[in-house]
């Protein structure tokens, strides 16, 4: 009998689906205020002003968590996100961070750069 898969393996399934094939399809905007979608910000505040650090760093990690396929290519940029990275990736959840590190090797090397 096979084993069923565990919760943490479907969630990871989920977020590789939506994963872009190359970091370089993110080309999402680097400042200004961006108001996301309600699909992505569905609780609380929906624009985000990219140059306040916190703001930022709050956007991207709705997008990271709730953001299908076009939604990571729209509104992640790729300079951002390699550069946020050794933080946010202490704050996205664990699912989050094993799908992106373990497919794009420019973020496992900066957040092994980082430790």
């Amino acid at each position: 009998m096979a084993a069923q898969p565990g919760l943490s393996d479907l969630r990871r399934a989920k977020f590789a689906r939506r994963l872009p094939a190359a970091l370089s399809e993110l080309s999402g905007p680097e400042h200004g205020t961006v108001r996301l979608p309600i699909h992505l910000a569905w609780s609380g505040l929906t624009a985000y002003d990219l140059d306040q650090p916190r703001l930022r760093m709050s956007y991207y990690r709705i997008v990271l968590a709730e953001g299908q396929h076009a939604d990571l290519v729209q509104y992640l940029n790729h300079d951002l996100l390699v550069s946020l990275w050794p933080t946010l990736r202490t704050l996205v959840s664990r699912d989050v961070r094993t799908v992106w590190e373990s497919s794009f090797a420019e973020l496992a090397q900066t957040a092994q750069a980082a430790a």
